[in-house]
């Protein structure tokens, strides 16, 4: 019997990752790419050299560039590009893309213009038919860890149980646990504003403020996402778990999370300019920061760390400044009622 086909489209870090997953689980996997060198890099080394260096790809893991290609007779695709990228190739796949297979999308962000997280871009892009396959992976999960076969738990959202339950049991194995959520709103906000948290409590590390100042920043960030995804109609129960404060917790303290080093090197006085040229690979949060601010001026929730990052990023706050902004606040309650 020939073994299920499975399509990743994106070949950055964690689509790579999440490509080898996938073909060590006996799909035949493709992994799809715009950058032709990065793919032909992929199929003659067998290694992702730019974004994931040091993990030998398995040969049933092979590089494509043509999305249709990519796409024939999968089982199972993944999307996993950044977020200012996923409506356009959303377009490009409203046409392209098999019904009756689970849509997996593993990218977490907010856009910037319309403040819509993946799962309501993905609902406008493609057609009705396609929404009960849609599933949103999420948790705290490096790539280069969950590549290296590292024991990672993360989440599976969806609408239709069915769907969420394949994509579910695709990914899992034994050294990867998926469990599964219905809250997709709650899932996805969790997993686009930790990254912004991430860079506050970088910013903290940077300026040598110690273990006090991080598990602060933390607990506080996860006060706010929690105020805003209840706002938003997520389950509570979701923000303290795995897409919520698992991810929180390790973006803010991890040394290979991205955000968090782009705060370190603010935090030290560099400008972001200088910081992103450096960079590789994108720090999703600094987008979302934006983002975030946006939509919590929209929605009346109070978030201020996610405005004082914002203020850094965009307005040039300096950050001793905003850490005193944040310890003047007027003493409140620790629980909103």
């Amino acid at each position: 019997m020939a073994n299920k086909r499975a399509a990743v489209l994106g070949a950055g870090s964690w689509g790579t990752a999440l490509a080898k997953v996938l073909a060590d689980n006996g799909y035949d996997t493709r992994l799809w790419g715009r950058n032709h060198e990065l793919i032909r890099g992929i199929e003659e080394r067998r290694q992702n050299l730019r974004y994931l260096p040091g993990i030998t790809l398995p040969a049933n893991l092979k590089g494509v560039c043509e999305l249709e290609h990519a796409l024939e007779d999968v089982e199972l695709v993944s999307i996993v590009v950044p977020s200012h990228a996923l409506r356009q190739l959303a377009l490009e796949l409203a046409d392209k893309l098999p019904l009756s297979v689970p849509i997996v999308n593993a990218m977490k962000g907010i856009e910037q213009d319309t403040l819509q997280l993946p799962s309501q871009i993905l609902h406008e892009c493609l057609p009705v038919a396609l929404h009960p396959q849609l599933t949103f992976l999420s948790g705290p999960s490096f790539a280069k860890e969950v590549a290296q076969g590292f024991p990672t738990a993360v989440l599976m959202a969806g609408s239709d149980l069915a769907y969420t339950h394949a994509a579910q049991h695709a990914f899992a194995s034994s050294r990867l646990r998926v469990y599964s959520s219905d809250d997709v709103i709650g899932v996805e906000l969790g997993g686009a504003l930790k990254n912004v948290v991430a860079i506050a409590a970088g910013i903290a590390d940077g300026m040598d403020f110690g273990h006090n100042s991080r598990a602060a920043l933390i607990t506080r960030g996860l006060a706010e996402i929690g105020r805003l995804a209840h706002k938003l109609g997520a389950h509570p129960l979701t923000v303290s778990g795995l897409s919520g404060m698992g991810d929180l917790v390790l973006t803010c303290t991890g040394d290979l999370s991205r955000n968090r080093q782009v705060g370190i090197e603010l935090g030290r006085g560099r400008r972001l300019t200088d910081i992103l040229a450096q960079m590789t690979m994108v720090a999703e949060g600094v987008r979302t920061a934006q983002s975030a601010y946006a939509l919590s001026q929209r929605e009346g929730v109070e978030m201020p760390i996610v405005e004082g990052v914002y203020r850094v990023l965009y307005e040039g706050s300096e950050p001793r400044l905003e850490l005193a902004e944040l310890m003047a606040r007027t003493p409140r309650p620790e629980r909103d009622h």
